[in-house]
């Protein structure tokens, strides 16, 4: 699965933040229920237009925005 067929952009839609497959639900709203140790199950019996595979795709959208080099200067 490709997180790219599920995470979409619209600069109309929340403030143009990454959202599931067009619906005004955030990446980063799932993330954080992740985060607070809610379970997968949980999150799609209360967000039920959601498919276990958009969790999926935002955990790998998150995994690859973090994959990147960060510079830290000498103090």
């Amino acid at each position: 699965m490709k997180y790219t067929d599920r995470i979409t952009f619209n600069p109309n839609q929340c403030g143009g933040r990454p959202c599931i497959r067009g619906l005004r639900i955030r990446v980063q709203d799932v993330l954080e229920m992740l985060a607070a140790k809610v379970p997968e199950t949980e999150i799609l019996q209360d967000f039920p237009y959601l498919e276990a595979e958009d969790i999926r795709a935002c955990l790998a959208y998150a995994a690859k925005e973090l994959d990147h080099p960060v510079l830290v200067g000498q103090l």
